[in-house]
């Protein structure tokens, strides 16, 4: 008995098609953390930013104190 590869055919499109749909599955999971990721970050960005004013603006003040206490002393 003779193996026709047509007989394959429908199997292997229906396998391909699955596999298809199970990507397409996996990659809207790995864009929708992508997108999370990159919301995260933004905000840890903008975090970062206003801890390094808020430094800034303590560095200022202490050089503002030191120089005080030098006319001072």
């Amino acid at each position: 008995m003779r193996h026709d590869r047509s007989d394959d055919l429908p199997a292997l499109l229906l396998a391909l098609a699955t596999e298809n749909a199970e990507l397409r599955v996996q990659l809207g999971e790995a864009q929708d953390l992508l997108m999370e990721t990159a919301i995260d970050a933004g905000h840890l960005h903008a975090r970062i930013e206003a801890v390094q004013i808020e430094r800034d603006a303590w560095h200022a003040q202490a050089e503002q104190l030191q120089t005080r206490l030098q006319r001072v002393g």
